[in-house]
C-alpha cells in the first residue's frame, strides 16, 4: 500500500454519454490514460452487462493504459418508503461489490453508499433508521468479498428527482456514527459541503477519522452570484451559484484540506470528478492534485 495518496479520475463530464450509450467504456478508458492518473473510478450504468468475460476486458483495457479500478460510484437509494423497493436496492448494491471483488486491484476496492433520495413524506428518524438498516444488511457480504463501503456527503445523483436526504452534515453524521465496520467510512467530498452550504473544512475535521477515500472536485461563484445564492437550491436542483472548474481555483482550500490529510496519515485514493468543461480541465486537476500530494507529503517531483 502507497504511502500517500493516489489518484483515480471519474468523467463527470461525460456521465450520460457512458449511461446512454453514446460513449463506450473502452474510449473513456484509453482517454483517462492520457491524464496521468493511477486510477479509474467508475459508475454502475457505464457498464454493458456484468459478466466475467466483458468485466475482464475492462481490467485489461485499464491495465494497459496503466491504470487500475479501485472505486465504483454506486448510489443506493435507501429511504424509499417500500421495505421491497429498498431490498432492490440492496441487491443491487451486492451486484455491484461483485463487480469490484472482480474489477478492483485486491489490496482496496470500495463502492460508494449513498442514504438515498430526501423524500417529502419520509421523517428524518425513518430515512436514518432504513438507510443504517440497509448499510448494515450489506457489510457482512461487503466483508466476504474484501470491499469497502464508503459513505458520501453527497448533493444528489444525476439521475435522481430529489436531493441527498443526509445532504445536511448534521444528519450525515448521525448515520455513520451509528455504523460500526472496518470495511465501512466516510468518501469525503468538500464541493458537496459548498452545496449543503456548510464549511468544508469543518466537515473535515468531523469525519477525518473515519476517512477511506475522498472526491476531489472545485467551484466556482458564477458571475452575479454570491455565497447567499447557494442557499437558494439547497433543497432543489443544482445551483446556478456554482459551476465546475478545474481543481485548486475555486472556493476550497485544499491546502488546508491537505494539511489535515497529512496530519492523519492518509494514504487513500482522492478520485477527480470534474471533466464538464473538457478533459483538458480534468488533466489540468491530475496535475494540480499531484503538485500537493508532492507538496504536502514530501514526495520527489
Amino acid at each position: 500500500m502507497s504511502k500517500h495518496p493516489r489518484i483515480s479520475v471519474f468523467p463527470k463530464g461525460y456521465l450520460e454519454e457512458l449511461s446512454d450509450g453514446r460513449m463506450d467504456i473502452f474510449e473513456w478508458i484509453e482517454q483517462a490514460g492520457t491524464l496521468g492518473a493511477d486510477g479509474l473510478e467508475l459508475y454502475p450504468s457505464f457498464l454493458k452487462d456484468t459478466s466475467e468475460e466483458y468485466l475482464l476486458s475492462i481490467k485489461r483495457a485499464a491495465e494497459k493504459e496503466n491504470l487500475i479500478i479501485p472505486m465504483m460510484c454506486s448510489s443506493p437509494d435507501f429511504t424509499h418508503p417500500d421495505a421491497s423497493f429498498r431490498e432492490n436496492e440492496i441487491n443491487k448494491m451486492k451486484k455491484m461489490i461483485d463487480v469490484m471483488h472482480f474489477l478492483g486491484p485486491g489490496d482496496f476496492q470500495s463502492c460508494r453508499v449513498l442514504s438515498g433520495q430526501r423524500r417529502p413524506e419520509v421523517s428524518t428518524e425513518e430515512g436514518i433508521q432504513w438507510t443504517v438498516d440497509s448499510i448494515n444488511e450489506l457489510l457482512l457480504y461487503a466483508e466476504s468479498k474484501n470491499v469497502h463501503l464508503v459513505m458520501e456527503n453527497h448533493y444528489k445523483d444525476g439521475f435522481w428527482i430529489y436531493p441527498e436526504f443526509a445532504q445536511k452534515s448534521e444528519v450525515f453524521l448521525q448515520i455513520i456514527k451509528q455504523i460500526s465496520s472496518p470495511y465501512f467510512g466516510v468518501n469525503y467530498d468538500p464541493s458537496n459541503a459548498i452545496f449543503a452550504g456548510e464549511d468544508p473544512i469543518v466537515l473535515l475535521k468531523e469525519v477525518k477519522n473515519r476517512l477511506v477515500t475522498a472526491h476531489a472536485s472545485d467551484r466556482y461563484l458564477a458571475e452575479g452570484y454570491s455565497l447567499e445564492d447557494i442557499q437558494k437550491y439547497v433543497n432543489e436542483g443544482y445551483s446556478e451559484a456554482l459551476s465546475h472548474g478545474v481543481i485548486g481555483k475555486g472556493l476550497n482550500d485544499y491546502n488546508q484540506i491537505f494539511t489535515i490529510l497529512k496530519s492523519i496519515h492518509f494514504d487513500g485514493w482522492i478520485s477527480i470528478e470534474d471533466g464538464v468543461n473538457g478533459l483538458h480541465e480534468l488533466k489540468e486537476s491530475v496535475v494540480f492534485l499531484r503538485k500537493m500530494i508532492n507538496k504536502h507529503y514530501a514526495l520527489l517531483n
